[in-house]
């Protein structure tokens, strides 16, 4: 989607430090920052939001990049936050569907 900013992202028309990237998806450090391991992890096709997923497996391989990411950054063991946000209320501000990674310091909880 061209007016995508995680497609330019993708496509590398926008910069941005990727931790992680494969034929399938890419990881990058949040610019915003919520907590010191911040990091997106975004599927390489354009898919709206999480209610626009046409099969299980797309968001169980952004989990698999996303717990190999924790361990190598180090919040493996003190723990970390999965979060997919959609819609307004929840905070979502880029229609391309992303998994949040946090950790890093300690995380409360009900969050907001």
């Amino acid at each position: 989607m061209s007016d995508c900013i995680f497609c330019k992202i993708i496509s590398k028309q926008i910069t941005a430090k990727i931790v992680y990237e494969d034929e399938k998806a890419l990881a990058f450090e949040d610019i915003h920052p919520q907590a010191p391991v911040h990091i997106l992890i975004i599927p390489k096709e354009h898919i709206p939001d999480i209610t626009k997923i046409k099969d299980t497996e797309t968001v169980g391989y952004l989990h698999k990049i996303a717990n190999k990411l924790a361990e190598e950054k180090g919040v493996s063991d003190t723990g970390y936050r999965l979060v997919i946000n959609y819609g307004p209320h929840a905070g979502m501000a880029v229609h391309h569907l992303h998994l949040h990674l946090l950790g890093g310091r300690p995380l409360n909880w009900p969050p907001g």
